[in-house]
């Protein structure tokens, strides 16, 4: 069985939280697979001015989270569409319930 990949966050910008001085992404985010040089939509870090986070799980700045996507402004649709819109523990959006023969 495959392993999934857990992608951390790569964004234009940053901020630190008053409450736990904890750095989180702002403006427009992307996925990064750590050890890569680049997004998972293929933008180059250092070209891109992109900043690294690699403490920030890619499930946690999707805006339905809630969890570091206060300042987010932006999600790449590529990358989302690779890393996934939903949680890892989310079950499909759709079922078939009478498959054909």
């Amino acid at each position: 069985m495959a392993r999934s990949k857990r992608y951390a966050v790569a964004a234009s910008g940053q901020w630190v939280d008053d409450e736990d001085g904890r750095r989180l992404p702002a403006g427009e985010v992307h996925a990064w697979e750590q050890g890569m040089n680049q997004t998972v939509c293929g933008l180059s870090l250092s070209r891109s001015q992109l900043g690294r986070f690699a403490h920030i799980a890619w499930s946690d700045v999707l805006p339905e989270s809630g969890g570091a996507a206060d300042r987010v402004q932006r999600v790449c649709p590529r990358c989302a569409s690779v890393a996934g819109r939903r949680g890892t523990d989310a079950r499909p959006a759709w079922h078939r319930t009478n498959p054909r023969p």
